[in-house]
């Protein structure tokens, strides 16, 4: 049976959004990396309306979580497509995934920093 690609306007639209919805879910109950990502997020949602963050604050946290998740979505993906293609160790595998891992550790460092910037003055 071949694949159909849906042409129409909101059908297609719909079911892009139902297969990126079904790859989140699977992303958050399978992967044990985002899994710790999501519950931070969760425990940085909830120390917003703790602490009453203003609406910027709240943009520079939720695209930080955001982006977070994002690129770890992004380093899981390349991890399975080259665990796919190779594997085995090999050096130019390994190589690559190091850097799609490093996109993450760049990310949360910048989700740290906005995070130092919007809650340490509350407990200074």
């Amino acid at each position: 049976m071949e694949f159909q690609k849906d042409n129409t306007f909101f059908t297609g639209r719909l079911k892009s959004v139902s297969y990126a919805f079904k790859g989140a879910v699977k992303l958050i109950t399978t992967e044990h990396s985002i899994m710790v990502q999501f519950s931070i997020g969760i425990i940085m949602t909830i120390a917003g309306f703790y602490f009453s963050i203003t609406s910027t604050e709240w943009l520079f946290q939720t695209m930080a979580i955001g982006l977070v998740m994002s690129i770890e979505g992004l380093n899981t993906a390349v991890e399975k497509v080259a665990d796919f293609i190779h594997p085995n160790y090999h050096e130019r595998i390994g190589f690559i995934k190091d850097i799609a891992a490093g996109a993450v550790f760049f990310a949360g460092i910048t989700a740290i920093i906005i995070g130092l910037i919007i809650y340490m003055p509350r407990f200074l």
